[in-house]
């Protein structure tokens, strides 16, 4: 199979294509052949080790992908081959993950979706509840056209709020309109960002609050299943670009999510 690495820590063009054995699925793990993976900023910072998790050199990149099940291995019972599945993969054609850590995807979720759908939406969810938003309240999302931003847009909608929205293009201010901001402001034209931001690091809530996560994570693929959230993508590549898609956030000039296909 193909799979993207990262042998030295750098820029995108740093990257390379390998073939690599298969993998093979131990007792308690799942093969999956991956459709589509999702790519963010997060994987930017990765692979320049400016992230504040450092991965062991070679590495893939990526965290989050969907496709369709190769192979259980034994004791495995939740899912079966043919199975529509999102999964923790990167940036590689299979990958093989720990069953418990799949996630069955219904048939009205798309891969691209559901790729460019985890990370954005768990983060701006804790964050609205860390916000406590209440429905009638006015939300600021400030650089709302990336994937975060739009995922914040997109539930701040879904729960009640009046959603003001900050990009620095007409064609981001226009998703932004898309996914239902009702108030939106090209911040290059005098705005001026004033906040604080608290941060964390991606899976970060998992690890401090897991019950926490799951119930979110339930709710959200809930959410998605009825289609009453809306993850959007802007560039969709083949794997062999993945420096492109990367180099594409790099440069702002993805909306949402990018995905390798």
């Amino acid at each position: 199979m193909k799979a993207v690495f990262c042998e030295k820590l750098g820029s995108p063009e740093a990257l390379v294509l390998r073939e690599v054995v298969s993998p093979v699925p131990g007792p308690g793990e799942v093969k999956v052949a991956l459709r589509a993976r999702g790519v963010s900023f997060v994987d930017v910072l990765m692979i320049a080790g400016q992230y504040q998790v450092k991965r062991e050199l070679p590495f893939i990149p990526g965290g989050e992908a969907a496709g369709v099940v190769l192979e259980t291995g034994p004791g495995v019972e939740r899912v079966k081959p043919g199975d529509r599945v999102l999964v923790p993969g990167g940036f590689a054609e299979e990958t093989v993950v720990a069953a418990q850590r799949v996630t069955s995807l219904p048939d009205s979720v798309s891969f691209e979706t559901a790729a460019a759908f985890r990370s954005s939406y768990c983060t701006a969810y804790y964050a609205l509840q860390r916000g406590r938003l209440l429905a009638g309240e006015v939300l600021l999302v400030h650089g709302a056209a990336g994937g975060v931003g739009l995922a914040a847009v997109d539930m701040g909608k879904l729960l009640g709020a009046t959603v003001i929205a900050t990009a620095s293009t007409a064609e981001k201010l226009a998703v932004c309109q898309q996914l239902g901001a009702d108030h939106v402001i090209n911040y290059t034209q005098g705005f001026r960002d004033q906040a604080e931001a608290i941060g964390f690091t991606i899976g970060g809530l998992a690890r401090l609050d897991p019950a926490r996560e799951k119930r979110n994570f339930a709710i959200l693929m809930g959410w998605l299943a009825a289609g009453r959230i809306t993850p959007y993508v802007s560039h969709r590549l083949p794997l062999a670009r993945a420096a492109e898609a990367l180099q594409l956030i790099r440069e702002r000039k993805v909306i949402g999510k990018a995905v390798l296909v």
